[in-house]
């Protein structure tokens, strides 16, 4: 019985520790200008799941940090990337801090520059940008 017990136990702490990824890890395109990216933090950080957001212009990296036992889903997080005119390519789970995605990606290769002729804002974009 004992041992049922434990490998119980030890069951329930593995999926409890994948089902609590710190921080979520995205590839988005679009992000090109320092509105694109002040816009789509704003947009993150306003889901009360959030307890902190990085941009990557450079690598078009969005980070999102979790605040402790929470998740956003898949689903929540694609309608907030397209409905900020982005395309979500790719999304993460990690256990990396904000501090450490910010390290790993200053050490990495920019990607390509978008070019800026091909980029515009209007005053609505981003849901009323202060």
């Amino acid at each position: 019985m004992k041992l049922v017990k434990a490998m119980l136990f030890a069951a329930l702490v593995a999926v409890s520790s994948m089902a609590s990824a710190k921080t979520i890890e995205m590839d988005v395109n679009g992000l090109v200008c320092a509105f694109c990216a002040q816009g789509i933090e704003k947009t993150l950080k306003g889901f009360p799941e959030t307890a902190g957001v990085f941009v990557s212009l450079e690598h078009r990296i969005v980070a999102v940090q979790l605040k402790d036992g929470v998740d956003i889903n898949d689903a929540a997080l694609t309608k907030a990337i397209t409905d900020a005119g982005y395309k979500l390519v790719a999304i993460r789970r990690t256990d990396e801090t904000l501090d450490a995605i910010r390290s790993r990606v200053s050490q990495q290769k920019a990607m390509p520059a978008v070019d800026p002729s091909k980029h515009k804002h209007t005053m609505g974009d981003m849901g009323g940008h202060d």
